[in-house]
Order: structure tokens, then C-alpha cells, then sequence
């Protein structure tokens, strides 16, 4: 698993440090991030709800309780394909006005960012359900081979439309993925179906899901937010040189995602037996912060250089500078993260209280910093990221009494 995942990334990193800078024009180029957090935002929805199953799922599946799982998947795919009708008429009327913002042009474009948003939501169904039954080579395999069938995608049409290939590509991993896995548990799924839906569990189910909307739709909607702003107050160049430093920043992000799949399962533990959790929140963020700390030493050296070596790196290497800064803002959001996952972990939801107000402000301030001309440059746009990143951190990280609570969950 390791080693397919390292395969798995390296194809990435081909594909966002050289692919994408080589196809795109510069002046498309800063559009790519804001695009994919709209596609993000119009499939959180149907994110939300198959995320609220995949504990479910797992449950079942380790349970080999297969009819029961063959009626929930049926379920949850037949909401998921509404919630896919919806997002694509909210797109017919909110997507043409949105890429006139942002300066992109493409119907084409359009459709492929929404359905790239719903495979890629949909698809951790069917692996979670393969994780749960330890088909561990078959995991391996999906994600080696899924891969190299995005990468061929993106080949074969970016050299002629650039963002249509790039979103094609990010559709194809899903689909193959999806395949696979449903031939892979073609003998568990052949079971009859057996009932699952009870008002207890529907009941349950629903909490779990408006708390969880209740906390990633405000966030994700401050970042679309964000981008689309960045994109639209600068110049072409600089909001291209944005998404090229943040190839390399974000390599954080990938590190601190590692932990977070670790943590979630033991402070859920811990929660459930009433035990705090905010000693191993502490640990986890302490080692996140000792990498951080050593990846912005490498990048003050190595910045430039290793920005010149891209495609057309000469134009973006002066805006090397702004990776420690990324990755500072970067590290206090994935610290932020792990206290606000774990109360999601155990089920309080009592962040909420700073959590809603914070994001339904900070979005307005940003805005009205841009019409009174605040937020002309790169470095204005890094010193509100930052702000706004450490003030989440400090808010989740003040004392809850609810954080050596014992959870409250059904």
C-alpha cells in the first residue's frame, strides 16, 4: 500500500509540477485552483453524505453483514445521483457567470469540472468498503494502476484544451477506480438484499450529517471565497506564480494529511472511552510543526532553484519567496485541522459556536478589503491567509470542556 501510494504521488507530482505549467497558458494557469474548489464546493453535498456513511459501510462490511450493505450502497447512491441533478442545475445557472469571474471560457470545461467533483466523492465508497474487507492488493493495485490511466487521459487531450484535459483526467482515476472495485466485490454484492433503513439509524445518520454540513460547508465556501478573489484582483502572472508555489507548499498538506488519517481513529477511541484527547493532538502537532519548520529551511535555499527547473520557471522563480510564508499558513490550518477533526471524531460538534460566525465574517472582510483596494498584491493576499489561518488555530485550540468529555454520540 505504501509503495503504490509513493507511485501513485509521484505521477501526481508530474502531473502538477510539469504537466499542468507546460499545457496551461499563464493566463488560464491561476484559474486551476479556483476551479477546483467550485467544483469542490458544488459537490460537498453529496461529499457530506457519503462521508457520513463510510463508518457505516465499514461497519457492515467487516460485520459481512452483505445484504444489509448491498441496500445501504443502493441508497446511497440513489441520493448521490439526485444531489448530481442538482449541482448540475445549480451549475446550468451559477457555473457561466463564475468562469466570466475567474476569466475562463468552455462549456466543455464546465461539465467536466462537475462531474469530475462527483466521481471524486463518490468513489471513496467503494474503496472504503475494500479497505474494510482487508483486500488490501486489490486497494494496491487500483491505486497503482488509476494512476497512470489519469496521467494518459491528461496526455491525450491538454495538449489541445488544457483545463478539459486536466478535469478529464481527474474524472478518469475515479471511474476506473469505481470499476474495479465493483468487480472486485462483485461476490460479496451478490447477495440478496436485506433491510437496513430504521428510524433509529436514519435518525442517527441525519445528526451526524448536518453537523458535519454544519462544518465543512462554511469553510469550503470562505476558500472558494478566497481563490476567487485572489484570481480576480491579480495580474495573470501573479496568480499563476500563486498555484506554482503552492505546488511546492502543499507538500505539507500531504504530510499533514498522513497524520490525520492515522489520528482520527485513535482520538475517536479515545473519546469513546472518555479519555482526553488533546494530549495526542498536542504530539501530532508537534511533529507536523518540527516538519514544517525543516521543509521552510530547505525552501529558503531551495526555493528558486527548484521553481526555475519547471516549465517557463524563469517568469515564476522570483515568486519563490512566498513558499515559507504558504507554508506557515499551511501548517497552522492542518494544526487547526487536527483539533477540529478530532471533536468531528467523537461527535461534539461544540466548535461550531466560533466556527459559523468566524466563517460567515471572515469571507465579508476579505471582500470589502478588495473593493477598497487592500488586496492588490501577493503579499497583502499572504498576510490575510495568515492572519486568518493562525486566528482558526488559536479558536480551536483554546480549552474545551467538551474535549475531555466523553462522547455523546448514539
Amino acid at each position: 500500500m505504501f509503495l503504490s501510494s509513493r507511485a501513485a504521488d509521484a505521477v501526481r507530482a508530474f502531473i502538477n509540477f510539469y504537466l499542468v505549467p507546460k499545457h496551461v497558458p499563464q493566463d488560464e494557469l491561476g484559474a486551476v485552483l479556483p476551479l477546483v474548489s467550485f467544483a469542490t464546493t458544488l459537490s460537498l453535498a453529496a461529499y457530506i453524505f457519503a462521508l457520513t456513511f463510510m463508518k457505516e459501510v465499514n461497519h457492515l462490511a467487516c460485520n459481512r453483514e452483505f445484504g444489509r450493505l448491498k441496500t445501504l450502497l443502493r441508497g446511497v447512491f440513489t441520493v448521490i445521483a439526485a444531489l448530481t441533478a442538482l449541482a448540475a442545475l445549480v451549475a446550468v445557472l451559477v457555473l457561466p457567470w463564475f468562469l466570466e469571474r475567474i476569466r475562463v471560457t468552455g462549456t466543455l470545461l464546465g461539465a467536466l469540472v462537475v462531474v469530475s467533483a462527483f466521481l471524486g466523492c463518490t468513489e471513496p465508497i467503494f474503496t472504503n468498503a475494500l479497505n474494510a474487507l482487508k483486500k488490501f492488493k486489490t486497494l494496491s493495485l487500483i491505486q497503482l494502476l488509476g494512476a497512470p490511466v489519469r496521467l494518459a487521459v491528461m496526455l491525450a487531450v491538454m495538449p489541445a484544451r488544457a483545463l478539459a484535459g486536466y478535469f478529464a483526467g481527474k474524472s478518469s482515476a475515479p471511474v476506473f477506480s469505481m470499476v474495479a472495485a465493483l468487480f472486485a466485490l462483485r461476490r460479496e454484492l451478490s447477495v440478496p438484499a436485506e433491510p437496513y433503513w430504521t428510524r433509529p439509524a436514519v435518525h442517527r445518520l441525519s445528526r451526524l450529517f448536518l453537523g458535519m454540513a454544519a462544518y465543512l460547508l462554511p469553510s469550503m465556501l470562505s476558500v472558494l471565497c478566497e481563490q476567487t478573489v485572489l484570481r480576480e484582483q491579480l495580474a495573470s502572472v501573479d496568480s499563476a506564480a500563486y498555484y506554482m508555489a503552492t505546488r511546492f507548499s502543499d507538500i505539507s498538506i500531504v504530510i499533514a494529511f498522513t497524520f490525520l488519517t492515522v489520528l482520527f481513529p485513535y482520538t475517536a477511541e479515545l473519546a469513546e472511552q472518555g479519555r482526553p484527547t488533546r494530549p495526542l493532538v498536542l504530539k501530532a502537532s508537534l511533529v507536523l510543526s518540527l516538519i514544517g519548520v525543516a521543509l521552510t529551511v530547505f525552501f529558503v535555499f531551495y526555493g528558486e532553484p527548484l521553481m526555475a527547473m519547471l516549465p517557463n520557471g524563469d517568469t515564476y522563480r522570483s515568486y519563490a519567496g512566498m513558499i515559507p510564508s504558504l507554508i506557515f499558513i499551511n501548517l497552522c490550518g492542518s494544526i487547526q485541522t487536527f483539533y477540529t477533526n478530532t471533536e468531528v471524531s467523537a461527535a461534539r460538534f461544540g466548535f461550531l459556536k466560533w466556527w459559523l460566525p468566524f466563517h460567515l465574517i471572515a469571507p465579508a472582510v476579505l471582500i470589502a478589503l478588495s473593493h477598497l483596494g487592500l488586496l492588490a498584491s501577493i503579499r497583502a493576499f499572504l498576510g490575510y491567509f495568515a492572519l486568518t489561518s493562525l486566528m482558526r488555530l488559536i479558536f480551536s485550540a483554546l480549552p474545551n470542556r467538551a474535549q475531555n468529555a466523553p462522547s455523546q454520540s448514539d
